[in-house]
């Protein structure tokens, strides 16, 4: 992609009512738009960057035999009032409208009622069982207060996968394979040596939940951590949610109290046992080897990638702007050139763009008439990992004649600088 066709502008200030680091940074570089508090658009070079967090998901739970569906965000209040989520008084926070003859209707907050009466079509005997169905898609949750930028929206990206078993022994074995599924996701994202599996409330379908929690200061939630520990089988560092610490969680998870440490947390993902409370109120039984009508066991397992962007930005911006690590960048290398007047930089910048596109090698290339302090301050906002820049003096470099062609390398995180001979 070329700059100067990039379909997005930098600011040097975020919107005033804007509080947040992570969205005041992403107005700024042009990866996000704000229509209106906890709604925002993402443009071009924001949406290349969600999709990367989106395809690294769906890579880890399609391993794990998640089957990707779309759903409706449009929602018959009937499934709903099955369970008594459709009630206000239940579920405080819906988005709802009615259609022009006068029905009710809701803007999805969530899945399990909807797929529940979906999978009555597709389950019916023991050998329809196990099933793991999944979706990227938007959800609606009318927040009384709006905040923390893309960690906390009204309208906002969810994967969501709900997991269908024949009895216990099979789903705690497959909310183990998502559990370890989830840590592997978040250490591709750059987010692993943050991230803890915190034990939280179980609600009304079990003992306990389990949070993933990514140390911030930016975050709303107070946990617990022992970072010396780490309980056999979950395969990274545990802790306690605020809300549940007690002595019977830290004797279930073989901890002492003092060991544990007070910190701020960004929840990045969760995953539930829901028991049987959605298929007993939907009807969602099967029939087992003795013909024995059962319901089906359920959980869930969410994890919001617009929230995993703006924790990667809350954790490693520095005062330059944004640094992404390279598995979410929107491009691996940013080319800047400094255009000389004969147009010998801008040759030799054009040819490096197309040697690097041939290659497959994602590549924003700054073609603008700007100056050298504009290109750099951009560039240090957008925040690709790597920059390359073309100049006079990068090309003197080279030798007589143009015998090579060489490139300043500035490594985004580091701020180390060499010389490279292409």
């Amino acid at each position: 992609m070329k700059q100067s066709q990039l379909f997005t502008r930098t600011r040097r200030e975020a919107p005033k009512d804007e509080v947040s680091k992570n969205a005041q940074l992403l107005i700024r570089a042009g990866y996000i738009h704000k229509e209106m508090a906890g709604v925002y658009d993402f443009l071009p070079l924001g949406l290349r960057v969600l999709n990367k967090i989106v395809n690294i998901i769906r890579e880890e739970i399609n391993t794990i035999g998640g089957q990707e569906l779309q759903m409706t965000a449009l929602q018959d209040r009937a499934s709903w009032e099955a369970t008594g989520r459709f009630d206000d008084a239940a579920v405080d926070n819906w988005f709802k409208t009615k259609l022009k003859n006068g029905t009710d209707l809701g803007l999805g907050f969530t899945h399990e009622e909807p797929l529940t009466a979906i999978m009555k079509d597709h389950i019916r005997s023991f050998r329809d069982l196990p099933a793991y169905a999944y979706q990227f898609q938007t959800k609606f949750r009318n927040e009384a207060r709006a905040k923390s930028g893309i960690m906390r929206c009204r309208e906002f990206l969810m994967k969501d996968l709900y997991s269908f078993s024949r009895d216990q022994k099979e789903h705690d074995a497959f909310y183990e394979k998502a559990k370890q599924a989830y840590v592997k996701i978040f250490e591709r994202l750059g987010l692993g040596d943050k991230t803890y599996i915190t034990s939280a409330s179980g609600g009304s379908f079990s003992k306990y939940s389990h949070e993933f929690q990514t140390l911030s200061d930016a975050g709303e939630d107070t946990i617990y951590v022992n970072e010396g520990a780490s309980k056999k089988g979950q395969g990274a560092k545990i802790a306690v949610n605020k809300e549940v610490l007690n002595d019977e969680v830290l004797a279930d998870l073989g901890v002492k109290r003092a060991d544990l440490v007070e910190k701020k947390a960004i929840e990045v993902g969760n995953i539930f046992n829901l028991g049987t409370r959605f298929s007993d109120a939907l009807g969602l039984v099967f029939q087992d080897e003795k013909g024995k009508s059962l319901p089906v066991i359920m959980g869930s397992y969410g994890i919001g990638p617009g929230r995993v962007m703006g924790t990667i930005v809350e954790l490693f911006a520095d005062e330059k702007g944004i640094v992404w690590p390279e598995a979410v960048a929107p491009f691996a290398v940013h080319l800047v050139a400094l255009f000389d007047a004969g147009g010998k930089v801008r040759a030799a910048a054009e040819q490096i763009y197309a040697d690097l596109n041939a290659k497959g090698i994602e590549v924003l290339y700054d073609d603008r008439d700007a100056s050298a302090g504009e290109k750099f301050s951009d560039s240090d906002l957008i925040g690709i990992p790597v920059r390359w820049v073309v100049s006079e003096k990068t090309l003197a470099a080279g030798g007589a004649a143009g015998a090579s062609v060489t490139v300043e390398v500035k490594d985004r995180k580091t701020g180390k600088v060499e010389m490279k001979k292409l």
